[in-house]
């Protein structure tokens, strides 16, 4: 028997490993968070972007958009941040009629209209106002907004109507209790 030569050992050559641009990604962490405005920094950012978008913007208000909902003890104001940066708003607060709440102010700032910001507005309104005893939730939506809402559950409540001077659908939803009891706050006596 021939003894068969002794295999050499591969020579490895070292790897250089590239250095790569650091990336906007997040793993397994929601870039968005939604939240009530309830500090004074909180409350002038969530202005901030309602006046950019429907002043600065859309030109739905001429000067501001504040009303006197604004004042309101019982009105929610909810700022939404991207990756820690204000990002959206929406407003919430209930009509007078027992159970019933009135979503508006829905905001997003151009920049990130495609981060998927207005969803979670929309879901964490919802849930806030469930969460106060809500039975209902109405909105009024610019036209092109409606198929965005229908994605979400609400359902057209009614024809185009005029809304601050401009044509809006009106639309519904039904509201449920929380999942997250902590959006509750603090209930109001009976």
């Amino acid at each position: 028997m021939t003894a068969l030569p002794a295999e050499r050992p591969a020579r490895v050559r070292p790897v250089r490993i590239r250095p790569v641009r650091a990336s906007n990604v997040l793993v397994g962490v929601d870039p968005v968070a939604c939240r009530p405005a309830a500090d004074p920094a909180a409350r002038a950012e969530h202005h901030r972007i309602r006046h950019a978008v429907f002043v600065g913007e859309q030109g739905v208000f001429d000067g501001s958009d504040i009303d006197a909902h604004d004042a309101r003890d019982d009105v929610v104001h909810v700022l939404a941040t991207h990756c820690g940066r204000p990002a959206g708003t929406v407003r919430l607060y209930p009509t007078g009629v027992p159970g019933e709440w009135l979503g508006d102010r829905l905001a997003v700032l151009p920049e990130f209209r495609t981060a998927g910001i207005g969803g979670p507005l929309v879901r964490f309104a919802v849930e806030t106002a469930g969460a106060r005893d809500g039975i209902r939730m109405l909105a009024h939506v610019q036209l092109p907004n409606e198929r965005f809402f229908h994605r979400l559950g609400w359902r057209t409540a009614g024809p185009v109507e005029t809304y601050v001077g401009h044509p809006h659908v009106p639309m519904v939803t039904g509201l449920t209790s929380p999942v997250t009891p902590w959006l509750a706050g603090a209930r109001r006596a009976g």
